[in-house]
């Protein structure tokens, strides 16, 4: 891949996306980066930003004409059950409609950002790896479901002769959106989380995440998939950290299976009357809970000298531009 090579990345605007795209710019890239509605706040003169929703094919098309490598980081996290039809159309559809696209216009390489959750990753006493497939026994959510069909429209792509790449990050770390995503669990704390439970999952630095799919798209390795996790860690670690970088006072009471269940009960009813977005679903309660492991091997294995941040160093740093964004 050559710095004269005309990239694209959608979902420009997510977290994923700005961090992708400054990186990109920072190696002399040339990018073309998709939003659907706000666009990334980065102006650049190797930069053009286009509007474009990716269910719209003839948009798409217009879009991906010349490209000569994909980075489809598009996607929508959400745990809410009434949103199953969005979660299809965007995991799903559009990532379809990538595909398609992508084949039509004679694309070089594809990396696609899935997650872990399409693993099948509510597995207990048992390391995940990039061998495990979901199933309605281990998914766990509607989301996980959505990721694993949109992984399957990249292997069909491949099928049909798409050069892709697959990677399937844990829990990602860094200074997105405030009131969205994995950065809303800082805003949580800082204005007084009470709570922690002991469940274990995999986290990784929103930086670390876009390095590998640099080195992933520049390398010749393809019809494969990767996991992408720096560390496992409990909740209640990385939610004491995120109180100790703020020097707040830590939660202070443990939430078991129990109360769990009737938390995300009442929370249920009170988004009813309320019609907001649950702050805890069924699923997020549950994977709150569960103890999973990540095994992040095989990338390791194939780029040695490849570091991740540790969880300290992400959670300092994802504190330290929070507030001094305010």
């Amino acid at each position: 891949m050559s710095q004269q090579n005309k990239i694209l990345v959608t979902g420009s605007a997510g977290l994923v996306g700005k961090e992708l795209v400054s990186q990109l710019l920072q190696q002399g890239n040339s990018v073309i980066a998709l939003y659907h509605q706000t666009p990334l706040d980065i102006n650049h003169v190797n930069l053009q930003k286009v509007q474009c929703d990716l269910l719209d094919v003839v948009t798409l098309e217009e879009a991906m004409k010349d490209i000569d490598y994909v980075y489809h980081c598009a996607g929508l996290v959400n745990f809410t059950s009434d949103n199953k039809k969005k979660l299809y159309k965007i995991n799903v559809e559009a990532t379809a409609n990538v595909i398609n696209a992508s084949l039509h216009r004679g694309v070089k390489k594809l990396v696609h950002v899935s997650s872990v959750a399409a693993l099948g990753r509510m597995r207990e006493n048992v390391s995940i790896d990039e061998n495990m497939q979901w199933t309605v026994e281990t998914g766990g959510s509607v989301y996980g479901y959505t990721k694993y069909l949109g992984e399957l429209e990249v292997w069909r792509g491949i099928a049909e002769g798409l050069n892709a790449v697959i990677v399937n990050p844990s829990i990602i770390l860094g200074a997105g959106n405030w009131n969205d995503g994995s950065t809303a669990i800082f805003k949580k704390v800082l204005n007084g989380l009470n709570w922690y439970t002991e469940g274990i999952t995999g986290f990784v630095d929103v930086r670390d995440v876009c390095k590998a799919m640099i080195l992933l798209m520049k390398s010749d390795i393809e019809s494969n998939r990767f996991i992408l996790n720096a560390e496992n860690s409990s909740f209640k670690e990385v939610l004491f950290q995120i109180a100790d970088c703020f020097k707040i006072n830590r939660p202070a009471k443990k939430a078991n299976s129990k109360l769990s269940e009737i938390v995300w009960r009442l929370e249920s009813i009170r988004c009813f009357f309320t019609r907001k977005e649950p702050l805890i679903t069924k699923e997020t309660a549950q994977a709150a809970l569960a103890k999973v492991n990540f095994d992040n091997s095989k990338f390791i294995n194939l780029f040695p000298d490849f570091k991740y941040y540790t969880l300290k160093e992400t959670i300092e740093n994802t504190c330290q531009i929070l507030k001094k964004n305010g």
